[in-house]
């Protein structure tokens, strides 16, 4: 569809993952663009999807300044696959079963069908550059460190470790095969199974987000709020502490939260928002 407000072009793609799961995506650009566009692909993170609150209007904005957006839904977030469904929670059996290298897998994915894609588009793929939101930033970290077609990284809000989970919990989730969390939002009860904990157990330098960020050869923003009470804003200096300071830039915004100030729906924009907006444009556009 046409957004008549921002001349922005929102086609939807249905590429499949290797276990032959659909994965919901979208790509945003302005269809007057006369030159090609660089790319910026978005992972959202845990209990989001694509659409949720702010990401739409924050990749709008995005590509309204030249620069082709893509955001996805992970196969096994949890949301549906059709309609209002896209928003809401209908699938916590797959949310259960989800791991953080499904989600690397997923993203891979993504990557390879812009390469598939190159012919339809106007886009420059020399110029392909990662942005994760929390746990999607520490997604956007080590697949950026482990592909080098990828050229910028951005984080908002990131998660500096996947690990977060005290020796207690560890065991309880061990012999319940189980753990549940509420979604404060919905009021649902969400499962993580053992498989994730496992994942992480299994692949321990793969998901280290740290040893990935060190390894980062790219410019590198990293965006965080002072006030996130989800991922403390310390979370951001030790990333920024562990990259290569020679070309990571740190940006903390002092009164905002997780979020950046928005919710689910999104209930429109604010200074900081559009302030974490023209950084990322900016850095884009270096």
């Amino acid at each position: 569809m046409i957004n008549a407000a921002e001349k922005i072009l929102t086609i939807s793609s249905k590429p499949f993952n290797k276990h032959g799961d659909i994965l919901n995506t979208d790509f945003r650009f302005n269809p007057e663009s006369k030159n090609k566009n660089p790319v910026l692909i978005f992972c959202h993170g845990l209990k989001g999807f694509k659409d949720w609150g702010c990401f739409p209007y924050i990749l709008e904005s995005i590509s309204e300044e030249d620069i082709f957006t893509v955001s996805f839904n992970f196969s096994y977030n949890g949301t549906g696959l059709s309609g209002k469904e896209e928003q809401e929670f209908t699938r916590l059996d797959l949310f259960a079963k989800n791991t953080f290298s499904r989600e690397l897998d997923d993203l891979e994915i993504i990557i390879d069908h812009l390469y598939l894609n190159k012919k339809y588009y106007n886009f420059d793929l020399s110029k392909l550059y990662l942005m994760g939101h929390s746990r999607g930033g520490g997604i956007a970290i080590i697949k950026a460190a482990e592909n080098k077609k990828i050229k910028k990284l951005i984080t908002l809000a990131s998660v500096a470790n996947f690990d977060r989970y005290t020796d207690r919990l560890k065991k309880q989730w061990k012999e319940k095969g189980y753990i549940e969390t509420e979604n404060t939002r919905t009021k649902q009860m969400m499962r993580f199974n053992y498989s994730l904990l496992e994942d992480i157990e299994q692949n321990p330098k793969r998901l280290n987000i740290l040893n990935a960020i060190a390894k980062v050869k790219v410019p590198t923003l990293v965006i965080h709020g002072a006030k996130d009470i989800s991922v403390d804003y310390s979370e951001a200096q030790i990333l920024y502490n562990a990259s290569n300071k020679d070309h990571t830039r740190l940006e903390i915004y002092e009164n905002t939260n997780h979020t950046f100030g928005s919710e689910h729906p999104f209930k429109g924009t604010s200074t900081i928002l559009e302030n974490v907006i023209n950084s990322i444009i900016d850095f884009i556009k270096l």
